[in-house]
């Protein structure tokens, strides 16, 4: 049995790809970091396809960052 830490560790060139590739697109602006600055605008109404596009495109960089932060630990 494979635990968290070791799934999320041993497939961090699968979120690196997903990152890239879902994380990022649309390219032009990159679309997540659309989605940070309207959260972070107060003018801006988010609906709930906007979460959940958030969510979407969020979750590769999430998954991204916490297996590299395991991997960085386990190291020192």
């Amino acid at each position: 049995m494979v635990s968290v830490t070791q799934f999320l560790t041993n497939n961090i060139k699968l979120w690196l790809i997903a990152s890239l590739t879902l994380g990022l697109a649309p390219f032009k602006p990159p679309h997540v970091w659309e989605k940070i600055t309207w959260v972070l605008d107060s003018n801006k109404q988010m609906r709930g396809i906007d979460w959940f596009d958030l969510f979407m495109h969020g979750t590769p960089w999430i998954l991204l960052i916490t297996s590299l932060a395991f991997y960085l630990s386990k190291k020192v």
